[in-house]
């Protein structure tokens, strides 16, 4: 896998562009909380704002990676994400870097990672075998736990040390340098079947995508697991981001450190997704994981005290979380390929990506309203509790009752996934 020049080129471009993303998804909340003085329920929103576009816009960009070439897909991703970023650095030296600019900046880039998830999800299966997939998949994720460990501690370091806009332009450089990596690779990647339908059949191909998974109770599984976590955890860092600075009292490069702190944990989880699997079951490491991960953040509430006493307990439950959530990330990615056929996999990964994400704005609005009615502790209490929903979501599925062997496709033979007939 790794002799194969176009898969090393696509693992540079992710690196990168994972790079970016985390360091942006500091700097934008931070630039809002510490250079424009926003408040829970503006914090609320403007993550709703990010993150809205993967309810919007999933079903249709995955319709739409089906029937395009997904290394074009994810090189006009990348320069538009630079761009859009480059205009956060302008807007602040020209001073109207306001809330609304900062919104609807925000909203742009949450826009386009939609576009570049759906697509490189979709791009590693027609670069490698599927019995490869966990091996590519762990590979891919090693790269995104490098960013974790580097991307918020270089936001926060930048915005607390540095100007707006230099921390802006951060991310815009990254993007750019996953562009140039992604453009290189070489491999003659065939237009899919469908493209010279007209735009109007695009809601038919949507309803394909949403028939099959719905009809696959794997992947309606992940589906619900997915939603239970994304809602919680996006409810539980906005009352986190809050938390940190104003309730513990931590600077912007200490923020960032103890938010980076998920990267080492993740890239252990990633090398260990290519292990654990085959030796215990995906369905018994997908629980296990998700339950010590996500239970973690149960220990950040009853937090109080100096830096000193804080930040250690806090870098642990993170390297916690990192590891667990990276193993299930790994594994059940594996899981969705494996039984998807190769025509649905746009349309799978953007079904799946639009029910989990999709209720991000939502959990973010609502850990907004938690933490101004009930206060950040209690909040940050209830928000990390509701995290539990999703190992409990998965203990009670046929995700559970998964083997050593990754599922196949419906119809074809060797499928080790408990299906509905």
């Amino acid at each position: 896998m790794w002799r194969d020049a176009d898969f090393r080129r696509l693992w540079c471009g992710q690196t990168a562009s994972q790079l970016g993303e985390h360091a942006t998804l500091v700097i934008l909340p931070l630039l809002a909380v510490l250079t424009l003085d926003a408040g829970a329920a503006e914090l609320g929103v403007l993550r709703a704002v990010g993150q809205a576009p993967v309810l919007l816009l999933s079903l249709l960009v995955g319709a739409w990676v089906d029937r395009w070439r997904t290394r074009t897909t994810m090189v006009l991703a990348d320069l538009g994400r630079a761009l859009a970023l480059g205009a956060v650095a302008v807007a602040e030296l020209v001073g109207g870097l306001g809330m609304p600019a900062l919104l609807a900046l925000t909203f742009t880039v949450g826009a386009l990672s939609v576009v570049f998830d759906v697509a490189y999800q979709a791009s590693l299966v027609r670069l490698v075998e599927r019995d490869e997939l966990v091996r590519g998949n762990s590979a891919l994720e090693g790269s995104r736990s490098a960013a974790q460990i580097g991307g918020p501690a270089l936001g926060g370091a930048l915005v607390s040390l540095l100007s707006a806009p230099v921390a802006a332009a951060s991310g815009a450089l990254f993007f750019a340098l996953s562009f140039l990596s992604i453009r290189r690779i070489r491999r003659d990647e065939s237009t899919p079947a469908g493209r010279e339908e007209e735009p109007a059949r695009i809601g038919r191909r949507i309803r394909e995508g949403l028939g099959f998974v719905v009809r696959d109770a794997l992947l309606r599984s992940v589906c619900l697991a997915s939603a239970a976590f994304q809602f919680s955890f996006a409810a539980m860092m906005t009352v986190h981001l809050l938390f940190l600075p104003r309730e513990l009292h931590l600077s912007g490069t200490l923020v960032g450190l103890v938010l980076a702190a998920t990267g080492p944990g993740a890239l252990l989880g990633s090398l260990l997704a290519a292990r654990l699997p085959a030796r215990f079951g995906h369905g018994t490491v997908l629980v296990g994981a998700a339950a010590l991960g996500d239970g973690a953040f149960l220990l950040v509430a009853p937090l109080d005290g100096s830096p000193a006493v804080t930040v250690p307990v806090l870098l642990g439950v993170g390297f916690l979380f990192g590891c667990g959530g990276q193993l299930v990330n790994v594994t059940i990615m594996a899981v969705r390929q494996a039984a998807t056929p190769d025509e649905m996999q746009g349309r799978a990964a953007a079904t799946i990506t639009c029910a989990g994400l999709g209720l991000t704005p939502l959990g973010s609005l609502t850990g907004g309203f938690i933490a101004g009615e009930w206060g950040l502790r209690t909040g940050l209490l209830v928000t990390a509790a509701g995290m539990l929903l999703s190992p409990l979501v998965m203990a009670l599925s046929p995700l559970a009752r998964l083997g050593r062997r990754l599922p196949s496709p419906p119809g074809r033979p060797g499928s080790a996934s408990p299906r509905e007939p």
